[in-house]
């Protein structure tokens, strides 16, 4: 099942996308059940006449960094002990179609195309095995990095936080085998990154249950589950995709701030 979030005639909804057509549902984060498509009322909205909005609105998004082998390889540096942890503010959220704004005091802004894990209800020191009863699904990230700004600090905050550097999207993926995914990255049409999944260091169910131990996860929380090899720069104007097998893919452009 895919749900999405969106905007028509200044109503917000979530609604699960069948085809070309939107039904309306209840929250998917709550005990409303969603709506069948073949019982939804009127045949649903053509998705053509929506604003697709970010999926969800995370209270806080967790990030693993180093997480694949082939980046630890590029990077010449060993593999962690245990899962790397940091995080991004829901304010950098943004959703499919919507711009990436370069900052002006950063010199290289880079692209990482992730896997992102969507909590859906309350998770705390939750066991590997009981993980995917705290799922709602899968959608594609970009955890956008000021490279520039990372090295000067030597710590992430300032580098990974800026307004507009986490596109998500474009639906949450439900009932999804999270093991075995391709992930991508395309710069304006030329693939920069290509991974799965499988070559994790730390899977889905290790890092849910690890960063459950240390903080509680909330409903609509995001996990971004690491960066494959090929990281690498924007300029204003590029165009950036980020696919997911099974998932979708995620497009968004990149602008000054004076194009806005």
């Amino acid at each position: 099942m895919r749900i999405g979030r969106f905007r028509y005639q200044g109503e917000t909804f979530y609604g699960v996308v069948e085809g070309d057509r939107v039904f309306p549902c209840g929250d998917p984060f709550g005990s409303l059940e969603l709506c069948p498509a073949d019982s939804a009322p009127g045949g649903g909205l053509a998705l053509a006449e929506l604003e697709i909005l970010a999926p969800c609105l995370p209270g806080k998004v967790v990030c693993v960094g180093l997480n694949y082998r082939d980046h630890a390889r590029e990077l010449g540096l060993p593999l962690p002990e245990e899962p790397v942890l940091f995080l991004k503010p829901s304010t950098a959220v943004i959703g499919p179609g919507e711009p990436i704004v370069y900052p002006e005091m950063s010199r290289q802004v880079d692209y990482e195309a992730e896997l992102a894990v969507v909590i859906k209800k309350k998770a705390r020191c939750v066991r590997e095995e009981e993980v995917f009863d705290y799922i709602l699904g899968y959608t594609c990230a970009n955890d956008v990095t000021a490279r520039d700004l990372q090295r000067k600090d030597g710590q992430w905050t300032r580098a990974k936080s800026f307004d507009t550097f986490l596109p998500l999207g474009p639906y949450i993926v439900t009932g999804l085998d999270p093991g075995d995914r391709e992930v991508s990255l395309y710069l304006n049409g030329e693939r920069k990154q290509h991974s799965s999944t499988a070559r994790l260091i730390f899977p889905v169910p290790r890092l849910v249950a690890f960063i459950s131990r240390v903080m509680t996860l909330l409903p609509k929380d995001v996990i971004l589950t690491g960066t494959p090899a090929g990281v690498g720069p924007v300029q204003p104007g590029d165009v950036v995709e980020v696919a997911v097998s099974g998932v979708g893919r995620l497009v968004n452009r990149v602008v000054l701030p004076a194009e806005l």
